[in-house]
């Protein structure tokens, strides 16, 4: 894997804060309420670490996963509408958002058994799980490790195999590539600030009008948490290990699948998507119009229904 660049470190420092923001429009009425509302975060203890976590509803249990650099956030616009139905689970994984970020290699393998771990401590025999991103890998991880523990599986925008050559987003990929030491991410990260996150956003979000001042400032304050940069590194370095273990199985996955993916995604291209969803059996794929990465966020309206229907 080349190294980057000193030219090219602030476009892989845009990264870091990629998926810690949600976002709304800037028109006089909003077709979507942002909701900064309040909701309870409880914790529990996974592996003698502290996570965090939302728990709504009742009903069959579904497992919310964030993706790289995300957070429980991302998935604001879900909570309503599936906890009516479903004992909906939303957590920051390890090294990410409120949880804690211990200093391990966030391996493939390490954070399956921290998922594992995570459902026990919730008394969770099974659930059905939906990642974003990153957060599909886990979660694909997890359906192949163990199956018995997993009802349902939806990957949105989810990570595939061979994952440097189907990268399309040129900020992605410079910050997956880079090398540059933790200090100098740090500066570089407390200098460039918030024109840094809002390039990055630019890039995983399709409708530019949802990037308003209030959705930068919430991604700025997000990345600038304590400790949150040496696990994205860890994790953006254990990228291999995805390739050589779970990335080569996509076919022996035995569960209902769903692949929901944005037409305007600039990290991985719709064509991706639909490879992912014709190597998993009996996998459906559904593509999302005027949706970039994290199509959750910009198109509930789509999203929503075609999840609630598929998890009845």
């Amino acid at each position: 894997m080349p190294p980057v660049s000193a030219p090219a470190l602030p476009l892989a420092l845009c990264f870091l804060s990629c998926l810690l923001a949600s976002c709304v429009t800037t028109q006089d009425m909003p077709p979507w309420f942002d909701s900064f509302q309040r909701r309870p975060i409880k914790t529990v203890t996974v592996q003698g670490h502290r996570i965090a976590y939302l728990d709504e509803g009742q009903g069959s249990p579904v497992i919310l996963v964030h993706g790289f650099g995300g957070s429980m956030w991302q998935w604001e616009y879900q909570q309503a509408a599936l906890s009516a139905t479903h004992r909906l689970i939303t957590l920051d994984l390890l090294g990410s958002g409120l949880s804690d970020k211990p200093d391990i290699d966030y391996t493939p393998e390490e954070m399956v058994a921290f998922l594992t771990a995570f459902m026990d401590a919730l008394d969770l025999s099974r659930a059905s799980l939906v990642g974003n991103s990153m957060g599909g890998a886990l979660v694909i991880g997890m359906t192949l490790a163990h199956p018995e523990r997993v009802d349902r599986l939806v990957l949105i925008g989810g990570l595939p195999d061979h994952v440097q050559e189907k990268l399309t987003g040129r900020l992605t990929k410079r910050a997956i590539q880079t090398d540059a030491p933790v200090w100098l991410i740090r500066l570089g990260n407390w200098l460039l600030g918030r024109g840094v996150t809002e390039a990055v956003l630019k890039e995983i979000v399709y409708d530019q009008s949802r990037l308003t001042p209030a959705v930068i400032e919430r991604a700025y304050r997000n990345r600038q948490r304590p400790g949150l940069i040496p696990p994205l590194m860890a994790q953006a370095r254990a990228l291999p290990l995805w390739e050589e273990g779970f990335a080569k199985r996509l076919r022996d996955i035995g569960r209902p699948t769903l692949v929901l993916w944005g037409a305007e995604d600039q990290v991985f291209p719709p064509q991706v998507g639909q490879d992912m969803a014709s190597v998993i059996p009996g996998s459906t794929f559904e593509l999302l119009l005027k949706a970039g990465h994290i199509p959750q966020w910009e198109r509930p309206d789509l999203v929503n229904p075609l999840l609630l229907r598929f998890l009845q």
